[in-house]
């Protein structure tokens, strides 16, 4: 009944922007957040464009009570009633989700951390220990590709689908790595709160991440109907300009345009044999394109 403060997004009560040693410390602070903050923060799971807004609580605003029980009527009757019980009786429901987060520790949560509490504790001091030696930019690179520090060195920024920005309260700002969390690289920005960045740790099995310009922009290379033709014929093997442009009754520069484009974006292979130049479809690049655009949109 409780599924939808994590199941497609993140409710920001999850993420605290003051990560405790424990489980409990984590929950002690949660029950010092009044009412009115924690229900209005439990219910953002919608990665709506208003998110960054100063929006009230739904304790105390009509507009914003009826879309919190529009959005989880429509995931059940059984989310819908949770909603209307955290509305009437925030105090009652706070409890009971403490309790449950209690009796999932007893029954997984604790296994679970003893098994990975080591590692993340090392990629934590990993970082730090960059951020003291070598700086907060090459810090951000080993956190993730995705993660940069602008020229002026006055801003970060994440690499992801949302866009929005925050100021750092009080200035904090706080890494949580986790074992469990690729591809998502999650960024609390909360008013009001020390925003937080949760990353995945570095594993040597995980692919590269992608920039979301460079997904896009193979995408809509590919969606050409010319150069999908041209891709067919480039997928076999090695083709120079002349070669396409007499088997699909284009003049070489034409091809030449679509040829350029499929290079900018990182799909061709390109090698000289004497005055000729061939070009290829790189497939393994090609094959990638599905797997880096779940990545994308997901991170």
């Amino acid at each position: 009944e409780a599924d939808f403060l994590w199941r497609s997004a993140r409710s920001d009560i999850l993420l605290p922007s003051e990560p405790g040693a424990t489980l409990a410390e984590e929950l002690d602070a949660l029950d010092r957040i009044d009412d009115e903050t924690f229900v209005s923060a439990a219910f953002e799971i919608t990665c709506s464009t208003t998110y960054g807004a100063d929006v009230p609580s739904p304790l105390v605003d009509a507009a914003q009570r009826a879309r919190v029980r529009e959005l989880s009527a429509a995931r059940g009757p059984r989310q819908a009633n949770f909603t209307d019980r955290m509305l009437e009786d925030p105090l009652a429901l706070r409890a009971w989700l403490r309790r449950l987060l209690e009796d999932c520790e007893q029954a997984f949560f604790a296994d679970t951390w003893a098994r990975v509490q080591v590692q993340l504790a090392a990629d934590a001091r990993h970082k730090a220990d960059l951020l003291q030696r070598k700086g907060l930019t090459e810090a951000l690179a080993a956190v993730s590709p995705a993660v940069t520090l602008s020229e002026d060195g006055s801003r970060i920024m994440v690499d992801k689908l949302a866009s929005s920005c925050s100021s750092a309260y009080g200035n904090s700002l706080t890494f949580v790595p986790t074992a469990f969390g690729w591809p998502h690289l999650f960024v609390l920005h909360r008013p009001g709160w020390a925003p937080v960045i949760q990353y995945p740790i570095a594993s040597p099995e995980l692919p590269e991440v992608m920039a979301l310009q460079v997904v896009q922009r193979r995408m809509e290379a590919l969606a050409h109907p010319t150069r999908m033709r041209l891709c067919r014929t480039l997928a076999r093997g090695p083709h120079t300009t002349g070669e396409l442009a007499a088997a699909y009754g284009l003049t070489p520069p034409e091809v030449s345009r679509h040829i350029a484009t499929l290079k900018k974006a990182g799909l061709l292979s390109t090698r000289r044999r004497g005055r000729y130049v061939l070009h290829q479809l790189d497939l393994t690049t090609v094959a990638r394109i599905g797997s880096d655009f779940l990545q994308t949109i997901l991170r």
